[in-house]
């Protein structure tokens, strides 16, 4: 079963909240209770409060180490924008993580911009200007997309003029910045612990996109997972 990407991400919608909870019912009997804990558990972590924004990554392993880093902290929403290069994961480095977030392609910055606008983000660049906020200084409130760029150049003039707001992770040595994996590890966990820590901050997912991601981490562990949901649902609801 492939990442949870453009091709399936709209694979239960047309299902209704409880014909989906009917369906993971069904799936659960075909894996361990363990995993069904497992599923139940982490999904009550997962947030789209905060999301990843990648621009032009050309390594790869840069990149699948973010998206584990987004698995890791729960951060369930990635986007890639392909201006140049093209994003496939590297299993050696996400280590499956892949299959447990969505991951989103975009032609460009501003087109990213706009959707994510859109659902109501504010849009932060990370760059490490001197007068730039502290990322632990950061106002998470609003739903909030954090921008990376290249790994030599960083963000493109387009993606920077176009922010919102910018952040800087704080540095003591001699040299200028992080790897961006590791500069996006340091602010995914200062932003998810600031915000947890927010009960004034609705960052869960509803109870509806729980059980949709649920549905999706099912056809992970099942073999032929999608042949399998279709079965399970033709035989719950008919062919629709």
């Amino acid at each position: 079963m492939p990442e949870i990407n453009e091709t399936n991400r709209n694979l239960f919608a047309q299902y209704t909240i409880e014909e989906k909870q009917r369906l993971y019912q069904a799936a659960t009997e075909l894996y361990s209770e363990n995993k069904r804990q497992l599923f139940d558990r982490l999904v009550l972590n997962r947030t789209r409060h905060i999301c990843v924004v990648l621009e032009d990554i050309f390594q790869s392993h840069n990149a699948s180490a973010v998206l584990r880093s987004c698995d890791c902290f729960g951060v369930q929403d990635i986007h890639v924008v392909e201006n140049r290069n093209r994003y496939a994961p590297n299993s050696d480095v996400s280590m499956g993580s892949d299959k447990w977030v969505d991951y989103y392609k975009h032609p460009s910055i501003l087109q990213t911009y706009d959707e994510l606008r859109a659902k109501g983000y504010r849009i932060i660049a990370t760059l490490p200007h001197e007068n730039d906020t502290l990322i632990t200084d950061l106002d998470i409130s609003q739903p909030t997309a954090l921008v990376f760029g290249t790994e030599l150049t960083g963000l493109t003039p387009e993606a920077i003029d176009h922010a919102d707001g910018y952040v800087k992770v704080p540095m003591y040595g001699f040299t200028e910045s992080f790897n961006i994996s590791v500069c996006a590890a340091l602010s995914l966990f200062y932003l998810t612990e600031k915000m947890r820590a927010n009960p004034a901050i609705d960052w869960r997912l509803t109870e509806e996109e729980q059980i949709t991601l649920k549905l999706y981490w099912s056809m992970q562990v099942i073999h032929d997972g999608r042949r399998v949901m279709e079965h399970i649902s033709t035989n719950l609801f008919g062919n629709r």
